[in-house]
């Protein structure tokens, strides 16, 4: 069974893996947007109804992102 530490270093991994592919931030919004490409789709694989869940996800996504342009953390 994969932990939550496992989760956490696959994506410490992943952060490192792109940004030695590329260093440039501006450029890994297309990974960005890749990976919530595949989240969704695993999402509503396993269960079309998690659409909406997923949905309201990005909308909360979308409201950390704003709060992190505010006051410069993700807290």
């Amino acid at each position: 069974m994969i932990s939550e530490d496992d989760v956490r270093d696959a994506l410490d991994l992943a952060a490192k893996d792109v940004s030695q592919v590329q260093s440039n931030p501006r450029a890994w919004l297309a990974w960005m947007v890749y990976f919530l490409a595949r989240l969704e789709e695993k999402a509503t694989n396993e269960n079309p109804r998690n659409k909406d869940s997923f949905v309201e996800m990005l909308s909360a996504l979308q409201d950390a992102i704003r709060n992190r342009l505010r006051t410069g953390g993700w807290n």
